[in-house]
Protein backbone atom coordinates (compact mmCIF):
# COMPACT_ATOMS: atom_id res chain seq x y z
CA UNK A 1 0.00 0.00 0.00
CA UNK A 2 1.60 3.41 -1.00
CA UNK A 3 1.31 6.29 0.89
CA UNK A 4 1.59 10.03 0.56
CA UNK A 5 4.68 11.95 1.39
CA UNK A 6 5.82 15.24 0.33
CA UNK A 7 10.01 15.61 0.35
CA UNK A 8 11.49 18.67 0.53
CA UNK A 9 14.61 18.21 -1.48
CA UNK A 10 16.81 21.02 -2.75
CA UNK A 11 14.53 23.70 -1.44
CA UNK A 12 11.58 21.99 -3.62
CA UNK A 13 8.47 20.16 -2.58
CA UNK A 14 7.72 16.93 -3.82
CA UNK A 15 4.44 14.97 -3.39
CA UNK A 16 4.84 11.75 -3.98
CA UNK A 17 3.00 8.16 -3.48
CA UNK A 18 5.45 5.50 -2.65
CA UNK A 19 5.51 2.08 -0.80
CA UNK A 20 6.91 2.69 2.76
CA UNK A 21 9.34 0.50 2.50
CA UNK A 22 11.10 2.01 -0.35
CA UNK A 23 14.88 3.77 0.26
CA UNK A 24 15.42 7.46 0.19
CA UNK A 25 18.11 6.52 -2.33
CA UNK A 26 15.22 4.63 -4.46
CA UNK A 27 13.16 7.51 -4.27
CA UNK A 28 15.89 10.13 -5.70
CA UNK A 29 17.00 8.25 -8.21
CA UNK A 30 13.77 6.54 -9.65
CA UNK A 31 11.07 9.06 -8.81
CA UNK A 32 12.78 12.38 -8.49
CA UNK A 33 15.54 11.66 -11.06
CA UNK A 34 18.44 13.15 -9.16
CA UNK A 35 20.94 10.47 -10.16
CA UNK A 36 23.71 12.49 -8.42
CA UNK A 37 23.46 10.29 -5.46
CA UNK A 38 25.00 7.03 -6.29
CA UNK A 39 24.45 3.61 -5.25
CA UNK A 40 27.26 1.30 -4.46
CA UNK A 41 26.90 -0.85 -1.30
CA UNK A 42 23.10 -1.40 -0.48
CA UNK A 43 23.96 -1.61 3.54
CA UNK A 44 25.40 2.00 4.14
CA UNK A 45 28.99 1.08 4.07
CA UNK A 46 30.21 3.23 1.54
CA UNK A 47 29.31 6.75 1.59
CA UNK A 48 28.41 7.00 -1.91
CA UNK A 49 24.82 7.79 -1.39
CA UNK A 50 25.27 10.18 1.09
CA UNK A 51 22.95 13.29 1.39
CA UNK A 52 22.23 15.99 3.66
CA UNK A 53 19.08 15.22 5.81
CA UNK A 54 18.62 18.58 7.94
CA UNK A 55 22.30 19.39 7.29
CA UNK A 56 23.66 16.27 8.57
CA UNK A 57 25.14 13.45 6.66
CA UNK A 58 22.88 10.19 5.90
CA UNK A 59 23.45 7.14 3.93
CA UNK A 60 20.21 7.22 1.79
CA UNK A 61 20.90 3.42 0.80
CA UNK A 62 19.79 2.60 4.49
CA UNK A 63 16.90 5.42 5.26
CA UNK A 64 13.47 4.60 4.55
CA UNK A 65 12.32 8.20 2.40
CA UNK A 66 8.85 7.81 4.26
CA UNK A 67 11.49 9.10 7.43
CA UNK A 68 12.86 12.31 6.05
CA UNK A 69 9.31 13.62 5.25
CA UNK A 70 9.06 16.87 6.94
CA UNK A 71 12.67 17.78 6.97
CA UNK A 72 15.39 19.30 4.58
CA UNK A 73 17.05 17.03 2.24
CA UNK A 74 20.01 18.33 0.05
CA UNK A 75 21.78 16.13 -2.55
CA UNK A 76 24.67 17.15 -5.07
CA UNK A 77 22.45 18.42 -7.82
CA UNK A 78 21.39 21.14 -5.05
CA UNK A 79 24.98 22.88 -4.43
CA UNK A 80 25.40 24.49 -7.60
CA UNK A 81 23.82 28.07 -7.52
CA UNK A 82 22.89 27.76 -11.81
CA UNK A 83 26.40 28.08 -13.44
CA UNK A 84 27.98 28.78 -10.18
CA UNK A 85 29.73 25.83 -8.75
CA UNK A 86 29.68 25.49 -4.75
CA UNK A 87 33.52 25.97 -3.72
CA UNK A 88 33.64 22.07 -3.26
CA UNK A 89 32.68 21.39 -6.40
CA UNK A 90 35.22 23.99 -8.19
CA UNK A 91 38.09 23.13 -5.34
CA UNK A 92 37.45 19.18 -6.42
CA UNK A 93 38.20 20.08 -9.63
CA UNK A 94 40.96 22.11 -9.07
CA UNK A 95 42.55 19.80 -6.56
CA UNK A 96 42.04 16.77 -8.85
CA UNK A 97 40.25 15.07 -6.13
CA UNK A 98 38.32 12.52 -8.27
CA UNK A 99 39.47 9.82 -10.92
CA UNK A 100 36.20 7.93 -12.04
CA UNK A 101 33.97 10.77 -9.49
CA UNK A 102 31.55 7.92 -8.35
CA UNK A 103 32.27 8.57 -4.62
CA UNK A 104 32.73 12.21 -5.34
CA UNK A 105 28.75 13.39 -4.91
CA UNK A 106 28.89 11.70 -1.59
CA UNK A 107 32.02 12.43 -0.40
CA UNK A 108 31.26 16.26 -1.41
CA UNK A 109 28.03 16.09 0.53
CA UNK A 110 29.69 14.97 3.12
CA UNK A 111 32.36 17.65 3.40
CA UNK A 112 29.82 20.06 3.12
CA UNK A 113 28.25 19.09 6.39
CA UNK A 114 31.66 19.27 8.36
CA UNK A 115 32.16 23.05 6.60
CA UNK A 116 28.86 23.88 7.60
CA UNK A 117 29.92 22.64 11.39
CA UNK A 118 33.31 24.06 11.06
CA UNK A 119 35.08 26.08 8.78
CA UNK A 120 38.99 26.13 9.91
CA UNK A 121 39.18 21.50 9.65
CA UNK A 122 42.17 19.80 10.65
CA UNK A 123 43.33 17.36 8.53
CA UNK A 124 42.30 15.02 11.34
CA UNK A 125 38.91 16.46 11.29
CA UNK A 126 38.47 15.78 7.65
CA UNK A 127 39.73 12.26 7.80
CA UNK A 128 36.31 11.62 10.71
CA UNK A 129 34.20 13.71 8.73
CA UNK A 130 34.87 11.44 5.24
CA UNK A 131 35.16 8.07 7.37
CA UNK A 132 31.85 6.50 6.31
CA UNK A 133 33.27 7.35 2.71
CA UNK A 134 35.17 4.69 0.57
CA UNK A 135 37.05 5.93 -2.34
CA UNK A 136 38.94 2.87 -4.86
CA UNK A 137 40.56 5.07 -7.23
CA UNK A 138 42.97 7.84 -5.42
CA UNK A 139 44.35 8.53 -2.01
CA UNK A 140 42.45 10.83 0.06
CA UNK A 141 45.62 13.12 -0.18
CA UNK A 142 43.92 15.66 -2.57
CA UNK A 143 40.20 15.14 -0.93
CA UNK A 144 41.69 16.05 2.09
CA UNK A 145 43.47 19.26 0.01
CA UNK A 146 40.64 20.18 -1.97
CA UNK A 147 38.52 20.10 1.63
CA UNK A 148 41.07 22.66 2.95
CA UNK A 149 40.83 24.83 -0.50
CA UNK A 150 37.26 25.16 -0.15
CA UNK A 151 37.10 25.90 3.72
CA UNK A 152 39.29 28.79 2.59
CA UNK A 153 37.27 30.01 -0.19
CA UNK A 154 34.01 29.93 2.40
CA UNK A 155 35.89 31.86 4.72
CA UNK A 156 37.12 34.24 2.83
CA UNK A 157 33.47 34.77 1.40
CA UNK A 158 31.78 34.56 4.35
CA UNK A 159 34.68 37.37 5.92
CA UNK A 160 33.73 39.57 2.52
CA UNK A 161 29.85 39.36 3.34
CA UNK A 162 30.15 40.31 6.74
Amino acid sequence: MKKRVVLRVNGEDHELFIKPNRTLLEVLRQDLHLTGVKEACGIGACGACTVLVDVSPVNSCITLAVDVEGKEIETIEGLAQGDHLHPLQKAFINHHAFQCGFCTPGMIMAAKALLQRNTVPTEEEIKKALSGNLCRCTGYVNITHAILSAAEEIRKSRDAND
